[in-house]
């Protein structure tokens, strides 16, 4: 799979990649990055590719895909059942390592109310107890949407540590699945950042998802700056029109 994805990084589109030295001071287990979401699948395979360009000493770079020749097996990361069900390809990455849930909030595209699975909290346990779990708390590639408080209980439960990663350009890159590269010529970037500080015992969830919203930039606020971003540049833009 790495093989075959290398050049939607390092060919097709570019990966600009900051912060994986925090990669390698890592322990062996009970890990949990928390993300921003874009496309199904290729936020989840980049990943991968970074994680063991790191481990096999490359900083911020995943040149050279011999780091593929030992990998780190024990990466998981979480994903909707229905969605690893819809297609050939979903299986294998399915079967590659993802801790299929089923959601509480929306299946088929309907909004549903329905009981977490304990079984799932579990398996997301055993997955943190065996190596690495990516997971994304919005649970759906819609910018700016809440994250889901179970991100949050998972983390007071199992006290793991938790890693923020903020990415950009794959929505442009990719269609929504993220299999088919929908425009070549894209930069795509992956800022890593340092372990969230983290009172497991004494914060409370709503306190959690707040620190989560802001560190993979992903909080209400954002949006203002990023309103009065475009809005500086269309001046900018005026101006220049008018020179």
């Amino acid at each position: 799979m790495g093989c075959i994805t290398h050049r939607r990084y390092r060919g097709f589109n570019q990966l600009q990649v900051e912060g994986s030295e925090v990669i390698r001071k890592l322990p062996e287990n009970n890990v949990l990055f928390v993300s921003n979401h874009q496309t199904y699948f290729a936020d989840v395979v980049a990943m991968f590719h970074v994680f063991n360009a790191s481990l096999s000493g490359r900083i911020d770079s995943i040149k050279n895909i011999w780091y593929l020749w030992n990998p780190k097996l024990n990466i998981y990361f979480v994903a909707a059942k229905e969605t690893m069900k819809a297609g050939f390809l979903p299986r294998i990455l399915a079967y590659a390592g993802s801790i299929s849930i089923e959601r509480t909030w929306r299946e088929r595209g309907v909004d549903i109310n329905r009981q977490v699975k304990m079984s799932d909290i579990s398996n997301i346990g055993i997955a943190l107890d065996d190596g690495w779990v990516i997971t994304f708390p919005q649970g759906t590639t819609t910018p700016f949407k809440p994250l889901r408080k179970g991100t949050a209980h998972i983390i007071k439960r199992y006290k793991p540590i938790v890693v923020p990663i903020v990415i950009d350009g794959f929505r442009r890159s990719f269609d929504k699945k993220g299999i088919r590269i929908k425009k070549r010529g894209i930069l795509q970037s992956m800022e890593v950042k340092e372990p969230l500080d983290i009172d497991y015992e004494n914060e409370s969830v709503e306190v959690i998802i707040e620190k989560i919203q802001f560190a993979i930039e992903q909080h209400p606020s954002f949006l203002k700056v990023i309103a009065e971003k475009e809005l500086d540049n269309e001046e900018q833009l005026n101006k220049k029109r008018e020179w």
